[in-house]
């Protein structure tokens, strides 16, 4: 060891701490010495670092929280309010206390000794753009969305000093990329998909008109373009919108369904391909479902699974079909269990290929926040108990999943949009909220799009458009924190209240991510009672608490999937008692209505005869009024004879005049 060591070594404070201080790089100006420290310290113990010396030096925050847009500026704000009021003494010794655990041999390593203190100047609260070099490029610092935390220590949750990957230097923070080019109208209801380092926009809603332009950003520059399709024959499409855009086979593009003006009976699949820059309306085959818009169509493999919507009647829709991609034939699935009520503009997603999520969605009156899960294997529908943060209900909303993760961004319930970005595990079916914006911004709206892209082999959550009161045409991004969260330190409970707000603001969960191996570890800092120092605690006893917790979640799901099959079976039981009396009640109708047409056939036969007998009756009468006519004729005759007689017998006077003898007297 050398003399400037042994020196360092024996120095009482406060020397010992502005030597440790200058080593770790606070001095100069504030933006060198935020560098300085970055370097050498992992975020979260930058930031402990920084609120100490901040607390050394100056004594207790007493300036306000920034109102710029920098995450970096809050996050110290943050760690030194933290602090609160702490004394000057206790935090130099703190400060070399965590100095000494991060690098052991600090005074071996320092050249010249400071022994006179350095103060740092007051936090810059407006945020400039600085240029930054990222893999030899140019690119401006982004600026972050204002995000509402609910502890002091949220700031320090993200990693706000991580250098700079691509364009987004924090995690779980929706921040607004540099972006250039012309800006695509503003826009809801529209499809996005990504291929490549690129997001492609088709279609869309725009002051009540359907629009038809393929635009496109490329995420490497953040430049938008228009895509100009072929005008040849065939090659148009009208404008649409509620449909939504499918990457596919690496160069092409799928619009499925939708609304427009000329709107067919049936549901139509359009294609774009990218290599001829041409659209054709694909043939497909089996009986397509009735078109409609607001539906959710998710990838299966090979296959399109098209759930709900509402159609050009506005009547709204629970039917599902399947369009087999390789033949390009539908097929509409008959479904066992209780299927989701009908209702557009929901969210879904697949999960280990055989389950089918629902999530929310809208009907004339309401919204949902419920969660039915379809087996594509059974075919068999059930909703799911939702634990955690379960979000508001809401319709319009996007999501994307990353592994088991489900992320759920914007929709409403036509009076305000939603705030909180959530994300479900879709093992567990456990909402977690992972950051909230503020006020009415675009990803607080209905109709926006949101898909997944990566940087650097980092996932990107893309967010663009949608419709908050006015139409909107802004992109947003988030970069997801792979780290599992741990949960909240434990901490003695007969610290001082200055004390417990230390490891309650400054020291909580704190968790650092090496780029180099990218490994990971968590760090539990708690106040000792005795001397107040900061200890740090193995990682890998919270691995062990974490992993104990997870077991025993296991049991208990297992008790509960257990608990499930039972009641299952007594319900399939259930199911063939009462198919059984079914099928007996079926036996007895049938009786009943063979007994109900032989019946019939008699009241027939019935009708015939007494149509029979009146026709005869009718007969009858005729010949009776004949008979009477023929009785009178008769008597008229015999009458008129009578009186012929009588005429003969008296011969007349003419008779007599003439001399003609009568009768009797000739018989005489």
């Amino acid at each position: 060891m050398d003399a400037a060591a042994r020196a360092l070594t024996g120095l009482s404070y406060p020397e010992r701490f502005y030597a440790a201080a200058a080593y770790a790089g606070f001095g100069g100006s504030p933006t060198s010495a935020s560098r300085d420290v970055t370097s050498k310290f992992s975020n979260d113990s930058a930031l402990l670092l920084y609120a100490l010396y901040q607390q050394a030096t100056v004594g207790p925050c007493n300036i306000p929280k920034p109102r710029g847009w920098s995450l970096i500026e809050q996050g110290k704000w943050t760690s030194w309010n933290g602090l609160g009021n702490l004394a000057s003494t206790e935090a130099m010794r703190l400060f070399v206390k965590i100095l000494e655990e991060e690098h052991p041999g600090w005074y071996s390593r320092v050249s010249d000794i400071i022994a006179d203190p350095v103060r740092d100047v007051e936090m810059n609260h407006n945020t400039e753009t600085v240029p930054v070099s990222t893999n030899g490029d140019i690119v401006s610092e982004v600026k972050t969305v204002q995000t509402e935390n609910l502890d002091l220590a949220g700031a320090q949750d993200k990693d706000v000093l991580s250098e700079v990957t691509g364009t987004v230097s924090v995690y779980d923070q929706w921040v607004a990329p540099p972006i250039s080019g012309t800006f695509p109208k503003a826009r809801y209801e529209h499809g996005a998909a990504v291929l490549g380092d690129k997001m492609y926009i088709f279609g869309g809603n725009h002051n009540g008109r359907y629009l038809n332009d393929l635009q496109v950003l490329d995420m490497r520059t953040w430049t938008w373009s228009k895509v100009e399709a072929n005008s040849g024959k065939g090659n148009t499409i009208s404008p649409c919108a509620g449909h939504s855009l499918i990457p596919w086979d690496g160069h092409k593009l799928l619009s499925v369904a939708g609304h427009s003006k000329d709107s067919t009976e049936n549901l139509q699949v359009k294609m774009f391909d990218l290599q001829t820059s041409a659209w054709t309306t694909l043939k497909t085959y089996g009986t397509p479902p009735v078109s409609r818009r607001g539906q959710s169509v998710t990838v299966v493999g090979n296959t399109l699974v098209i759930f709900g919507g509402q159609d050009a009647k506005r009547s709204l829709l629970n039917d599902l079909h399947i369009l087999d991609l390789e033949t390009m034939t539908w097929d509409e699935m008959a479904t066992v269990g209780v299927p989701p009520s009908p209702r557009s503009d929901h969210a879904a997603a697949v999960h280990e290929d055989r389950y089918l999520l629902i999530f929310g969605g809208g009907s004339h009156a309401t919204c949902f926040n419920d969660l039915h899960v379809l087996d594509l294997q059974t075919l068999e529908w059930s909703r799911r108990a939702q634990k955690g943060e379960t979000p508001s209900a809401r319709a319009g909303h996007a999501g994307v999943t990353i592994g088991e993760n489900w992320f759920i961004v914007g929709g409403g319930n036509n009076k305000s949009g939603a705030s909180e970005t959530v994300v479900l595990n879709m093992s567990t079916f456990v909402w977690s909220v992972v950051t909230t914006v503020q006020g009415r911004v675009p990803l607080a709206s209905e109709g926006s799009s949101l898909v997944l892209s990566s940087f650097s082999g980092e996932d990107l959550l893309v967010s663009f458009g949608g419709y908050n009161g006015r139409y909107n045409n802004e992109v947003n991004v988030l970069k997801p924190n792979r780290k599992i969260t741990s949960q909240s330190a434990l901490v003695p409970e007969s610290v001082s209240a200055d004390q417990n707000q230390i490891v309650t603001n400054a020291t909580k969960d704190i968790e650092s991510e090496f780029e180099t191996g990218q490994e990971e570890k968590v760090k539990v800092i708690s106040v000792d009672n005795g001397d107040t120092e900061t200890k740090i605690t193995n990682a890998e006893e919270t691995n062990e608490r974490l992993l104990a917790a997870a077991k025993a979640e296991k049991e208990d799901l297992e008790s509960s999937l257990s608990k499930e099959k039972m009641q299952t079976e007594k319900l399939k039981e259930e199911l063939k008692e009462a198919e059984s009396r079914s099928a007996e009640m079926y036996k007895e109708l049938q009786s009943v209505r063979s007994q109900l047409v032989a019946e019939q056939s008699r009241c027939f036969k019935l009708e015939v005869d007494v149509a029979e007998l009146r026709q005869k009756l009718q007969t009858v009468e005729t010949l009776q009024k004949e008979l009477e006519i023929l009785q009178r004729q008769k008597a008229a005759s015999e009458q008129a004879a009578v009186m012929a007689k009588q005429k003969q017998s008296s011969g007349g006077v003419w008779g007599w005049l003439a001399g003609t003898p009568s009768e009797n007297a000739g018989n005489e």
